[in-house]
């Protein structure tokens, strides 16, 4: 009898993981294509691409059409949702883990965060060198031609994880903060919260839930806290990614840190910040709002 029970509970738990791992994996790809188009822009901003050193954000954008097209915009988003899907995965799955085992969701949040970005840093990598090419200026043909490129001329595995340390530094206050920012705005809205930002969940009677528009306004707080303690080091982490195509190539991130600040001052360290935001607010809007949707969907019971 207690062996029956005890693969009844692992079969549960198998179930429980399976189904997260969807919710995230759609919901981190529902995400990502929404901004795929500021994403794209921020690159050439932030790695100062001589054809973008004068411009804005729409002009930038402006630009991107009328040089290259509008499908453009989306370029290297075909590498971004291979990886993606697994990231969104990954994080989301993992932090339901690590929340359940420390019952901290600051902490759940970043080891959550940190093993995403392991599994899926060269695909990261990949997406970052094809989003900074221009017309006219083609290095890699796609996907597969980049990793190969990169691995057989740079270095192999260590030049497709080159500059995930300031990702993973970065990764600590950023998925730490986002998760429990949202954590605390949901818990407030559903207690304090007026009643039509909650409902009933269609599973549970006994569980409330937030809103779309409640879920959105959530996320959206904890994408816009995340991002800016964390910006700095997502500069540092895309001019490594980008390697010797930047005129400033270093191999180090505090070297990089130190050269954008003592060229530029903090203002360049935060250089695209405000693209950052019209991605990474709707971002994580949209990323725990279909997270919540499709837990539901899929009859996910939340653990404590």
């Amino acid at each position: 009898m207690k062996i029956l029970e005890k693969m009844i509970s692992n079969e549960k738990e198998w179930v429980f993981y399976a189904k997260n791992l969807l919710a995230g994996g759609v919901a981190g790809c529902c995400a990502k294509s929404t901004i795929a188009p500021l994403d794209r822009v921020k690159i050439l901003l932030q790695a100062r691409h001589k054809q973008y050193l004068n411009l804005g954000v729409w002009s930038s954008i402006h630009h991107v059409v009328d040089t290259e097209g509008f499908t453009a915009l989306y370029k290297g988003n075909g590498a971004m949702m291979v990886r993606i899907f697994p990231y969104g995965a990954i994080q989301f799955t993992t932090y339901e883990w690590f929340k359940q085992k420390t019952k901290r969701k600051l902490l759940s949040g970043s080891l959550a965060g940190m093993c995403a970005v392991i599994t899926t840093y060269p695909l990261d990598m990949v997406r970052a060198r094809l989003a900074y090419q221009v017309k006219g200026q083609h290095l890699y043909r796609g996907i597969f031609h980049a990793a190969q490129s990169i691995w057989q001329q740079e270095g192999r595995l260590r030049a497709l994880y080159r500059g995930v340390t300031p990702t993973l530094i970065g990764m600590i206050p950023y998925a730490g903060t986002a998760f429990y920012s949202y954590e605390v705005a949901k818990s407030f809205i559903i207690t304090n919260g007026p009643v039509y930002l909650t409902r009933t969940s269609t599973t549970d009677s006994n569980v409330q839930m937030l809103t779309p528009l409640a879920n959105l306004m959530a996320g959206a707080f904890a994408g816009a806290v995340a991002q800016t303690i964390s910006y700095p080091l997502d500069v540092v982490r895309r001019m490594m990614q980008l390697g010797e195509m930047v005129p400033h190539y270093t191999r180090s991130s505090l070297e990089i840190l130190t050269y954008v600040f003592k060229k530029y001052g903090m203002r360049g360290l935060y250089r695209g910040l405000t693209i950052n935001y019209l991605r990474a607010v709707p971002t994580a809007a949209v990323s725990f709002t279909v997270y919540e949707y499709m837990k539901e969907v899929l009859d996910v019971q939340t653990r404590k």
